[in-house]
């Protein structure tokens, strides 16, 4: 059986300097003769690892949100369609052997916690994790050093949502 890597990634347009290092990581994980797996889209990171590996002749997995795979990377080889929305996430990192996360929103950090909780090694590449959660949105992460402070963030939160 091949060594399956997945790459786990934002979705939104990547920079010149995060594109570069996406398509750098596709073509190394394809030089070493492993499988790539990605959430399949057409942006982002997922695309642009995919570019890289398939152009330096290695297997790429796209594992798809949606059931008609209309949203699908060109450079993707095998697209799953799941139908399942960001559940497949789950699908993502069960499959990898490891997985390395390149920076992301809440969808790659729910990647990252299903793949530490599976038991699987994740590699985290230019960004923290804890930061990104930190910074993510709709939710937020807040920090309280006490349960007092905790119930005053609760209530500062809960009061502009209900005004």
């Amino acid at each position: 059986m091949r060594t399956i890597i997945g790459v786990m990634g934002s979705g939104r347009p990547l920079d010149g300097a995060d594109h570069k290092r996406a398509l750098e990581l596709g073509r190394l994980v394809a030089e070493h003769g492993w499988v790539l797996l990605t959430g399949g889209t057409a942006s982002g990171v997922m695309d642009a690892v995919s570019q890289g590996a398939r152009e330096a002749g290695g297997l790429v997995v796209g594992v798809l949100k949606s059931d008609d795979g209309a949203e699908c990377s060109q450079y993707v080889d095998v697209a799953i369609r799941t139908g399942m929305g960001d559940a497949r996430n789950a699908i993502n990192v069960l499959s990898s052997d490891l997985v390395i996360a390149l920076p992301g929103g809440s969808g790659t950090l729910s990647e990252v916690a299903l793949a530490l909780k599976a038991g699987r090694t994740v590699i985290v590449l230019g960004w923290d994790p804890g930061a990104a959660m930190r910074a993510s949105e709709p939710g937020k992460l807040l920090d309280a050093a006490s349960p007092e402070e905790a119930v005053t963030l609760a209530a500062g939160y809960l009061n502009r949502l209900h005004h």
